[in-house]
């Protein structure tokens, strides 16, 4: 498979594992893990050619690590970033001192008054490295990283969660523990 094909195949499974399932008559349970098999076969009568060693490789492959199986490769989810209601079972941990978050210019002026909010998601994602945050400005236009002051924001108690691929979830990040600069 090319790398372009793992990139199609990868958004679509993004499509269907975090927001909607319902393109191709998916079920997820309520913690967001699909039937591998019942997946494949759905995918492909959809168009899209792909076996259970191609999804291996996407899986193993993929830059951001957003999808996993289970031990047995029976069940297939996404690691975070959905807009649909599941519960991933994450636990709250303790974040490092500062955390990042990748933006454009062009939403400075909004993160600034409102601070960063969720959104569509089910909750704010943040890096613990600079170059991830780069990675993610740059699908918004001049990307900027922002530093959050997350355990700043923990002993004041806000909750944060640490998805099984390295991505700190929080509800919300107020303007006054984000560094601009």
């Amino acid at each position: 498979m090319t790398k372009n094909e793992r990139t199609k195949v990868s958004k679509f499974l993004s499509l269907v594992l975090r927001h909607k399932p319902e393109t191709i008559n998916l079920e997820l349970d309520e913690n967001g893990w699909a039937d591998t098999q019942v997946l494949l076969t759905k995918i492909n009568v959809n168009g899209i050619r792909l076996t259970l060693e191609g999804l291996k490789e996407i899986v193993e492959t993929n830059d951001k690590k957003r999808f996993a199986f289970t031990s047995d490769l029976s069940k297939i989810r996404a690691n975070q970033g959905h807009s649909i209601g599941v519960d991933l079972k994450l636990e709250e941990q303790a974040p490092p001192d500062m955390l990042y978050h990748g933006t454009a210019d062009k939403n400075l002026e909004s993160i600034k008054e409102k601070g960063l909010l969720k959104g569509q998601r089910h909750h704010v994602h943040l890096s613990e490295n600079k170059s991830t945050a780069i990675q993610v400005g740059q699908r918004y236009g001049k990307p900027i990283v922002l530093t959050i002051r997350a355990g700043e924001m923990n002993q004041k108690g806000k909750k944060f969660l640490l998805s099984s691929n390295g991505v700190w979830l929080t509800d919300f990040v107020s303007s006054e523990y984000i560094d601009f600069e």
